[in-house]
């Protein structure tokens, strides 16, 4: 079974782009999957829940609200580093990640790591 690991901005692309990621991910994935999120994951979202008010406050907790709705397992990790870097650092060929970050998707590319993103803001792509 593969890992989909959902990074920080991706979740909060969903109130952004106002994208079913699920249903989504459901409709590009043709093999058996689960979804997880990195345990300092909930940490960033409650950071910018307490830093923002606006619109990024907004999309940070329904993200939070949207794991606890669709059961998203946690991966425990036990350093204090940046989620991309632990994210780095688990991956292998059972993982996809999902992500809009740049510099992460290049680092995953190298790793021959597969990738979940949103293309158009209307549809996700599996590279």
């Amino acid at each position: 079974m593969i890992q989909v690991i959902l990074d920080t901005n991706f979740l909060m692309a969903v109130s952004q782009f106002r994208i079913d990621i699920f249903a989504e991910i459901q409709r590009i994935c043709d093999f058996r999957y689960k979804l997880y999120i990195i345990d300092k994951t909930l940490d960033e979202l409650k950071g910018l829940i307490e830093q923002n008010k606006g619109k990024d406050g907004r999309a940070a907790k329904l993200a939070l609200s949207l794991i606890k709705q669709k059961h998203i397992s946690i991966i425990k990790t036990d350093k204090d580093r940046i989620v991309d870097d632990l994210i780095m650092n688990i991956v292998n060929k059972e993982h996809i990640v999902a992500t809009q970050d740049k510099e992460l998707k290049s680092r995953l590319k190298q790793k021959n790591i597969g990738i979940i993103s949103i293309r158009q803001k209307r549809y996700l792509k599996l590279e």
